[in-house]
């Protein structure tokens, strides 16, 4: 089997169809997965991407930007290279990249889960030859809750902060996850406030079909309405000015790292709720399966384990040596592959599991 996809000092390039995948150096031509932005940089002469990915990626990259938008599943071919894109469940907008050249298919999966959610397209198998598959989340111990759980329990929390006139601050990415996490809210509950840095991807998330409860800025809120909001921010924002301004609130941080009670202490929140918008070990098995793929190249997160357990279910795999990161939280990715921390007597349940 030959190497349709190799890695260069520019990134995964295509040899037949000369062009790149999510390359981390400017080139001609690019192919995004997704908007997320270790996967989309600035500097490329021209940009493939999903249909659904376009706006957002000239919202992060500059409007000036030279992009085309392709369908789910249709079909180009380009120097005899056909590709195709099919949804892969991570964000709006998200895809794998399928290339098909002399009978030869390869998919490129970029970043993906399996668990269906109401903000984007459900993650599509694809059969092929040789699947290149991340492993954010490669490790037996990642093993998420049903999302519904979570948002059921963030819900509880925000309920019981609310009647004892305390703001709720969550803290998750502003691209994906924070629209995730809006879809599961209970705006029964109260008002929910959006950061600056949330509210403009809301609009595209919006554009893009998505429903998306009623959200508002701080500007627009009462100072008495805030005492039982929830309000969405960044990572960035804890411990901020911005945030200062709530006085007596509690604050959590939604992300799959929270698995790790360490990670948890080192943001120093009041809660953890574990929701992530990567595939967990069992996902990115079932994921690797549904492909039929015989050969498994693996990228970014737990690539050892991932690439020796493959190895031993007697798949040919390895590895690429990418410079994609996680945007979940470079902060505490350091905790990835360190072992899970036991349940402290008395501390609430984890919440979390299927996603990443």
């Amino acid at each position: 089997m030959s190497d349709m996809v190799v890695v260069r000092k520019e990134g995964l390039y295509c040899v037949p169809g000369d062009f790149y995948i999510d390359p981390w150096k400017p080139v001609d031509r690019a192919v995004i997965t997704h908007a997320h932005g270790d996967h989309a940089r600035w500097g490329h002469r021209h940009y493939l991407a999903s249909q659904q990915s376009v706006n957002i990626l000239k919202s992060r990259l500059g409007a000036d930007i030279n992009v085309d938008g392709l369908a789910y599943g249709e079909r180009i071919v380009h120097n005899g290279v056909a590709i195709s894109l099919h949804p892969a469940g991570h964000v709006l907008g998200s895809a794998q990249v399928r290339m098909e050249h002399e009978g030869e298919i390869w998919v490129a999966s970029g970043d993906y889960k399996v668990e269906p959610d109401a903000t984007c397209a459900p993650f599509e198998p694809v059969r092929c030859h040789s699947f290149i598959t991340e492993s954010t989340f490669g490790l037996p111990i990642y093993r998420w809750d049903p999302q519904q759980d979570v948002f059921d329990e963030i819900n509880r929390w925000w309920r019981r902060n609310a009647d004892e006139g305390r703001t709720s601050v969550l803290y998750a990415y502003a691209f994906g996850k924070a629209q995730r996490l809006l879809s599961g809210l209970d705006p029964s509950i109260g008002p929910i406030v959006c950061h600056g840095a949330v509210e403009p991807l809301n609009r595209v998330y919006r554009e893009g079909g998505v429903v998306l409860p009623h959200t508002q800025l701080v500007s627009e809120t009462d100072k008495a309405d805030l005492k039982r909001a929830l309000v969405l921010a960044p990572p960035s924002a804890s411990g901020s000015t911005w945030t200062r301004r709530f006085g007596d609130y509690s604050d959590a941080f939604a992300s799959g790292w929270m698995l790790l009670r360490g990670a948890r202490r080192r943001r120093g929140v009041d809660r953890g709720f574990v929701l992530s918008d990567h595939a967990d070990w069992p996902g990115l098995l079932e994921a690797i399966a549904a492909t039929g793929a015989q050969q498994v190249v693996v990228t970014h997160g737990s690539i050892p384990v991932m690439v020796r357990w493959l190895c031993q279910i007697g798949l040919d795999a390895k590895a690429f040596d990418t410079e994609y990161g996680d945007e979940d939280d470079e902060a505490v990715a350091a905790d990835a592959n360190a072992p899970a921390e036991p349940q402290a007597e008395g501390e609430p349940p984890r919440e979390g599991a299927p996603d990443a």
